[in-house]
């Protein structure tokens, strides 16, 4: 019986573990992608709707910027190179709408749940982020995808992307995403 149960015990590990692997597309999907959050001073009304105003400035300025770029790379390069600049024009932003906070800009890796859109699916994992937390950033926050360029309309239309980007807009995401989000929350 012994001879057969680890024998049985270890096909059973090794599928496991192959069918919660991503594939190469998958995988690429974390580099490939540079995801916008913003985080919110409090919960308050007003909070909130600062948030809001923040987010459409950044994305107007920003974003059409990031939509011209044929890879990820360049448009890391092109964020880290300004976020002195974004963080003095969400600073401005801010005290324009007589807004008494400031905000800190960085770009990081951060870990995001799966999400579920209409046309795709993001699988949970580690991403790179523009992250601005306005003031103390203990609100509720707003997150897109700002490469390749999802958070914009006009962006959407005339982007170019990669096979593993299509999948995400193409909606030929692959069903271990779910599989791979219950291990990685059990091991993160």
């Amino acid at each position: 019986m012994k001879k057969i149960l680890t024998p049985t015990v270890i096909i059973l590990l090794c599928t496991l573990f192959i069918a919660v692997m991503p594939t190469e597309a998958e995988g690429s999907i974390y580099g490939d992608t540079v995801r916008l959050h913003i985080l919110a001073n409090s919960d308050s009304k007003e909070d909130q709707a600062v948030k809001l105003i923040l987010r459409d400035a950044i994305l107007e300025k920003y974003g059409k910027r990031l939509s011209l770029f044929e890879g990820v790379d360049r448009a890391k390069e092109e964020l880290s190179e300004f976020l002195p600049e974004i963080k003095s024009f969400s600073d401005k932003v801010l005290s324009d709408i007589g807004y008494p906070a400031e905000c800190t800009v960085t770009l990081t890796e951060e870990w995001y749940n799966t999400r579920e859109y209409e046309s795709f699916t993001l699988p949970c994992g580690y991403y790179t982020s523009l992250r601005i937390l306005i003031g103390e950033g203990a609100g509720q926050n707003w997150w897109c995808v700002m490469f390749p360029p999802l958070c914009l309309d006009v962006a959407t239309s005339d982007a170019k992307y990669t096979p593993e980007e299509e999948i995400l807009i193409s909606k030929k995401y692959n069903v271990k995403f779910k599989i791979l989000e219950l291990v990685s929350e059990f091991a993160r």
